[in-house]
């Protein structure tokens, strides 16, 4: 392993000199750039990506104490934004185009219309591009990490996830790593069955990726003790449901957003990446769930049809239960797509693609939400929210 990795620093330094070459057309978040607005005394962060195809940015807010958000810079990812055909609010139709990794301090953003992943620095005051890869694929929509591997799921034509390492603060691809998901779409990929999230189980043993529409399915892979996957994956047919995004829960369970029956389904994970259903959907009676994140005890959802945003929790054996009371579904600007709590899970951002606006929340004790604003003017097609 030690002479592999040796093998593909220089791949990860010739890499790095790519970031000279690609320029990045600013989007209109850059003018917002207030240089002289205080620094955050709570030192918390929230990133969304532009994803502008003639110049994808990372957008850069101080998150302070109240949880309101103000624009500290607007960094270029050195790669450019993409859409998938037939798509309205959701550009990438994905989760977690943005991801990022607090143990290594680093950002990893994919940019979908050049075929790239970037890697993004946030040590200090400042964000900084240290460097951008190739995806190993076509149309990169979302991204998975699990201590020093990273996995990239890419999403045009048959679709595939390629791995890399992290070293020191660069990645390294790890050779002969690409798996194909089997798919036929196009490229760019059609909305609606493209795949929509790559992610690692609790414990790293599998890399998880949902199908969405092309075969309502979540796949499966083995991961051994060097990264590499198992040749094909596990995979487990979830009825017509359009399975978009997931999450996991503190015991090791999966929680996956149906966007077709705008419900979410648990699984438990068994030998050889089998999935076990632990409850009957359980939809929140509202429009296009697809993207979920947690905060606290409460998993929040976006439902993308109904411009609002649903909370639920799940009880010891796997149950959803859809969080009634005072303002929830609490509404949202139109299209909210994908979403981010702060690490302490006390206030949640919502990105609403279609109107360019992050919508601030406190989370409150009973799950509720009180609205503490937006951030509007970031552009149409914003995709991709972290925060740190």
């Amino acid at each position: 392993m030690k002479k592999r990795v040796r093998r593909y620093l220089t791949v990860a330094a010739s890499s790095a000199l790519v970031t000279a070459a690609l320029g990045a057309t600013a989007t209109a978040a850059s003018a917002q750039v207030h240089p002289h607005v205080p620094w955050n005394e709570a030192g918390q962060f929230v990133y969304v990506q532009t994803n502008n195809p003639a110049g994808n940015q990372i957008d850069v807010f101080a998150a302070h104490r109240d949880g309101r958000l103000s624009l500290r810079e607007a960094v270029n990812t050195g790669g450019l934004g993409g859409q998938t055909a037939q798509s309205g609010t959701d550009h990438l139709a994905s989760q977690d185009s943005l991801v990022y990794d607090p143990s290594h301090q680093l950002l990893f953003a994919v940019n979908a219309g050049s075929n790239t992943l970037s890697v993004l620095g946030t040590q200090g005051q400042q964000v900084r591009l240290l460097q951008v890869v190739s995806s190993g694929g076509v149309f990169p929509v979302s991204v998975a990490v699990q201590g020093d591997l990273v996995y990239v799921l890419n999403a045009a034509g048959a679709g595939s996830v390629s791995g890399f390492r992290i070293l020191g603060n660069h990645l390294v691809a790890l050779e002969g790593s690409t798996r194909t998901l089997g798919l036929n779409n196009t490229t760019p990929p059609v909305f609606l069955t493209s795949p929509g999230e790559v992610g690692f189980s609790p414990n790293g043993s599998e890399l998880i990726v949902t199908t969405k529409g092309s075969t309502n399915s979540i796949d499966v892979f083995g991961v051994n003790q060097l990264g590499y996957l198992s040749s094909t994956p596990t995979i487990t047919t979830d009825g017509s449901t359009i399975p978009f995004s997931f999450v996991t829960t503190p015991s090791g369970q999966l929680v996956v957003a149906q966007a077709a029956g705008s419900a979410l389904h648990t699984f438990s994970f068994g030998a050889g990446g089998t999935l076990t259903s632990l409850s009957a959907s359980v939809s929140d009676q509202q429009a296009a769930l697809c993207w979920i994140t947690v905060a606290g005890q409460y998993y929040y959802v976006a439902n993308a049809g109904s411009a609002n945003v649903s909370a639920y929790t799940v009880s010891a054996n796997g149950t959803p239960v859809l969080v009634g009371g005072t303002g929830l579904p609490t509404a949202t600007t139109p299209g909210p797509i994908d979403l981010a709590a702060s690490p302490n899970g006390q206030y949640l951002y919502v990105e609403s693609g279609s109107s360019g606006t992050v919508n601030e929340f406190q989370v409150n004790a009973d799950g509720s939400l009180s609205d503490l604003g937006s951030v509007a003017g970031l552009g149409v097609g914003i995709e991709g929210i972290a925060a740190s």
